[in-house]
């Protein structure tokens, strides 16, 4: 989760439609795996670690991200969740990279890097904005290098070794919306994130328009806002 996004949104956050769906994606597609130590890169503020110790009896979660500027251990949910800059080999069960790979210049490097800091059967939850031809403001304000496709997300997956269980496009009901807006935000020539504060009754249509592509997500191989990627670190 982007710490720009986070100072945009401020407590609406944990209300905003688009986190609140993207939740509970991640929740659906771990399906009946309970974690029991989460490594989560990237993390910012820690949201979708939040949720796992909140709903799941997952123990304890590492956030990694270098732009803190302080290393710190919270609690949430009578629960430690480690706040750190960096972290060496881990026994995490669970690795999350939400939103990260599309921000460096190797994606295929920072995962691989990860993968061997974990032990095998680890479980890999990944997700990235979907399609370069979605390309606006948005990316440019939140610093990204690319957007992928389902084809090219399973590519950099595959390519670190971990085996691919499950992976789709999400958000695929809203698309329409997002078309419209990115396409116009192109002639403005302002940097700035299309994530918005909404007004309840906007947040509340978005978030069923959302809870209906959850029925049928698994299966979208055709479009999206995001490609998520479940993927497993095998024994050799």
């Amino acid at each position: 989760m982007d710490l720009k996004e986070t100072e945009i949104l401020g407590d609406d956050v944990n209300t905003h439609w688009y986190y609140l769906s993207k939740a509970k994606a991640l929740t659906k597609l771990l399906g009946n795996f309970t974690p029991k130590k989460i490594m989560d890169i990237g993390a910012g503020s820690g949201y979708f670690s939040k949720l796992l110790l909140n709903e799941t009896t997952a123990s304890e979660a590492w956030c990694v991200d270098i732009s803190y500027e302080r290393e710190e251990t919270a609690n949430e949910h009578g629960k430690p969740i480690h706040f750190v800059r960096g972290i060496d080999e881990t026994d995490a069960d669970l690795v999350l990279l939400m939103d990260v790979l599309e921000h460096v210049d190797d994606d295929v490097g920072l995962l691989k890097e990860y993968v061997d800091k974990v032990p095998a059967n680890t479980k890999f939850l990944i997700s990235v904005p979907a399609f370069e031809w979605l390309w606006s403001p948005h990316d440019d304000f939140l610093e990204h290098r690319r957007r992928y496709t389902l084809r090219q997300l399973e590519s950099v997956v595959q390519s670190t070794g971990l085996s691919i269980e499950r992976s789709c496009y999400y958000f695929g009901v809203v698309l329409p919306l997002a078309v419209l807006t990115r396409f116009a935000s192109r002639n403005s020539g302002k940097k700035e994130s299309q994530l918005k504060r909404h007004s309840k009754f906007v947040n509340t249509v978005l978030k069923t328009l959302c809870s209906l592509d959850l029925i049928f997500f698994e299966k979208n191989k055709v479009g999206g806002l995001t490609v998520f990627c479940y993927a497993e670190k095998k024994e050799k």
